[in-house]
């Protein structure tokens, strides 16, 4: 995949080399598999049933991820111009890959709570937007008329603290405002992350990024 720099590979906000994983957001460590594996699975699958009311925002987000597959670039993409975002729906994850391969990202996030919510095949982005502003959509307020029509920015706002909008209308990738819904089925079509994981994102891809989601 190129030559890395050390800060290739990121997990949950945690900067790592390619052969170590240094933690998801502030929880534990988890060692890798050898080259050329990317990331060795987490233990057990997600129990979307389990109460998490008792763990903390970090323990909950632990808990909540699935594992996560090895990918190459090369098997969804042509190319890597204007860099590469891949959504993993069934290991809920997200990469990134730069135009370079000097840097690769994986992070988790939390991805569309049903089929019904789930749009897969190439997309782009096409905005990029610091400290959105999030309008829900007119399903969204048919099926829940006491969402509110409009949430300024601020820890409250369901998109975080950044925004990507997608070719695809109502579909974006932005920050999310509960860490808890990171690893699990929480979207009505968007992927979530850690919002210092989104404002990592953010500053290295661009209008113009190429998506694919799986």
């Amino acid at each position: 995949m190129g030559k890395w720099r050390r800060e290739g590979m990121e997990l949950g906000g945690s900067e790592v080399s390619r052969r170590r994983v240094l933690g998801l957001g502030s929880a534990a460590a988890f060692s890798m598999l050898g080259a050329p594996a990317l990331a060795q699975a987490f233990s057990g699958e997600i129990d979307e049933e389990a109460d998490l009311a008792d763990a903390g925002p970090a323990e909950r987000a632990r808990r909540n991820t699935q594992s996560f597959r090895n990918v190459r670039w090369q098997d969804h993409f042509d190319h890597l111009r204007n860099g590469a975002i891949l959504c993993d729906t069934a290991s809920r994850a997200l990469h990134f890959w730069s135009e370079d391969e000097e840097i690769y990202l994986l992070y988790p996030c939390s991805v569309p709570m049903s089929e019904e919510f789930t749009r897969r095949g190439r997309t782009e982005i096409t905005l990029m937007r610091r400290a959105p502003v999030w309008i829900p959509t007119p399903n969204m307020r048919e099926r829940d008329p006491e969402l509110p029509a409009r949430v300024e920015p601020g820890p409250d706002n369901p998109m975080g603290t950044r925004a990507m909008n997608l070719t695809w209308q109502y579909y974006r990738i932005h920050g999310i405002d509960n860490p808890a819904k990171i690893g699990r089925k929480a979207s009505n079509g968007c992927f979530g992350l850690h919002n210092e994981n989104v404002e990592r994102l953010f500053e290295l891809a661009g209008v113009g990024t190429q998506v694919v989601v799986i």
